[in-house]
């Protein structure tokens, strides 16, 4: 007489994972994108202080 295999139950998705995957990839690419734009930001406050002090020019050598 052969045993019955235990297959494990399929269920649906569970709404509170799927929705606690979505916040950690919301963070992950918010806190990507910020660290992006603070770097941008500090590029072009850096430009602009060199560019105050003349330091730099934004006019061609000629």
């Amino acid at each position: 007489m052969a045993g019955r295999v235990a297959h494990p139950t399929l269920k649906g998705p569970s709404v509170i994972r799927e929705m606690c995957f979505g916040l950690v990839a919301a963070f992950a690419a918010g806190s990507f994108w910020k660290m992006y734009h603070w770097d941008l930001q500090k590029k072009t406050r850096s430009f602009y202080e060199l560019l105050e002090k003349d330091e730099v020019s934004v006019v061609a050598d000629e």
